[in-house]
């Protein structure tokens, strides 16, 4: 419960900050998308995806352990489809009048998620899970100020959005084989609570 504390406290942070450019955009009178406001949304959009893509690049390397194989198959294919919504958003950027930021500078303080790295595999499966939520908590606040301003933007949030749950759940379900066949890749489970690893 105690290591559960400062985690929440950061993703309230991290969803206050998400939501402070929403608020702003959504109070003009007879509001039609605001440009500037759907595009710092989306940097940062961006800058979550860049973020699940490297952490996910870095468990495809770091996997070990006798289910490790395909647990990396799944972290490799998850770091290909981020890095697609990540092409998908920049280009809808542009789209915009907008200047994709890339800039590895700042990239983690816009990013929705953090880049945790784990110590075994399914420390590595939970940090994406966690990433994985917080990224479908933020994506739907931005699906639902987009509202009707800005279809185009919506949909394409609403899909990335449909694949981010899909990730979610691949997780969670490896996450629990893993936790039936008894595996905690090393001796991490003795360090964090090992009751959680079990079940």
């Amino acid at each position: 419960m105690s290591a559960k504390k400062p985690f929440l406290t950061d993703i309230e942070t991290i969803r206050r900050r998400a939501r402070e450019h929403i608020d702003k955009g959504a109070i003009t009178e007879g509001y039609s998308a605001d440009r500037d406001t759907v595009i710092k949304i989306l940097n940062e959009a961006l800058a979550t995806e860049i973020v699940c893509v490297l952490r996910y690049k870095y468990h495809y390397f770091m996997a070990k352990g006798i289910h490790a194989k395909s647990v990396a198959a799944e972290f490799l294919e998850h770091a290909a489809e981020e890095q697609g919504h990540a092409d998908r958003i920049a280009e809808r950027i542009t789209q915009l009048d907008g200047t994709p930021d890339l800039n590895p500078e700042g990239l983690l303080s816009r990013s929705h998620s953090d880049y945790a790295e784990g110590d075994d595999l399914a420390d590595m499966l939970k940090e994406d899970l966690v990433a994985e939520r917080i990224a479908i908590d933020s994506y739907r606040e931005i699906i639902q100020y987009l509202g009707n301003d800005d279809p185009t933007t919506r949909r394409m949030m609403e899909e990335i959005l449909a694949n981010e749950e899909e990730h979610a759940e691949d997780l969670s379900t490896l996450l629990d084989n893993l936790g039936r066949k008894d595996e905690p890749a090393k001796a991490a489970k003795e360090r964090k609570s090992s009751s959680s690893v079990h079940h």
